[in-house]
């Protein structure tokens, strides 16, 4: 499925979406399985499935612990792009990596493989919007959403060509600092979501672990909001993770369709 497509269902319903992160293979491919399966009982629109990468700059300890058990466990590109063929959903799913995978397998067979095993997008953390030139024709070619971040220190001229380039949605980052659950709501985030003009979705991620906060971000203007390390988090507990992970996913759904409701 589309990612523009989901988002113009949920228009239609006025509801936010809910776009949630896990690290595929963490801490097995068959976990991986499990987890997706009861995210998506629980109500979340997209998954962003996580290719794991031995440095990944932006994100925070949770989930690099995350990539460090689904690394441990054997993960490697081409089982990730086999777990993903074997999934059957209804809703898009995204990839989150590191440029130096996507560039070693090569970039049009990465994109190749994500088409074969129904992804619908990428984002590349550490890939800027100056560079993504030779990626970008591929992703135009293949027909596949490349997904880039906006964050509270972009300025207005890379901003202006990232809301050129960017498809699918466009990724606002929280506030500075890499990924991690917060407590609060920072001003620059609302601030953010009102300097973002663009018909382009906008989902806003980085410290989001609870309905209260997802409704507040739905409520300043975001058209979704993605959650991670409190995915994670519950992974990493182990004990009951898949019920724990449709609880909390329904808890976030409940928020982002409330504050359009």
């Amino acid at each position: 499925m589309k990612i523009a497509d989901k988002f113009n269902d949920l228009k239609k319903k006025k509801e936010g979406a809910l776009i949630a992160y896990i690290c595929a293979g963490d801490p097995t491919p068959e976990a991986t399985k499990e987890y997706v399966t009861a995210l998506v009982r629980g109500g979340v629109d997209v998954i962003e499935l996580g290719l794991p990468f031995s440095d990944p700059v932006a994100d925070g300890p949770t989930i690099q612990a995350g990539i460090e058990r689904a690394l441990n466990g054997g993960m490697t590109p081409d089982i990730y792009f086999k777990t993903v063929g074997s999934l059957r959903l209804h809703i898009p799913l995204v990839v989150m990596t590191y440029y130096n995978l996507i560039f070693k397998r090569g970039l049009e067979k990465f994109v190749k493989d994500c088409v074969a095993s129904g992804i619908s997008g990428i984002i590349v953390p550490d890939l800027p919007v100056e560079e993504v030139g030779e990626l970008a024709g591929f992703c135009n070619q293949y027909d596949i959403d490349l997904i880039f971040l906006v964050a509270p220190t972009t300025t207005e001229s890379r901003m202006k060509r990232i809301l050129a380039e960017g498809r699918g949605f466009i990724y606002l980052v929280a506030r500075l600092g890499v990924t991690g659950a917060r407590s609060d709501i920072a001003n620059s985030t609302r601030e953010l979501i009102k300097r973002v003009k663009t018909t382009t979705p906008k989902a806003v991620g980085f410290g989001i672990s609870n309905g209260r906060q997802a409704a507040e971000i739905i409520g300043a203007g975001a058209d979704g909001v993605i959650v991670g390390s409190a995915f994670v988090d519950i992974i990493a507990g182990g004990k009951d993770a898949a019920g724990k992970l449709e609880a909390l996913a329904r808890e976030l759904k409940e928020g982002v369709r409330d504050a359009r409701g």
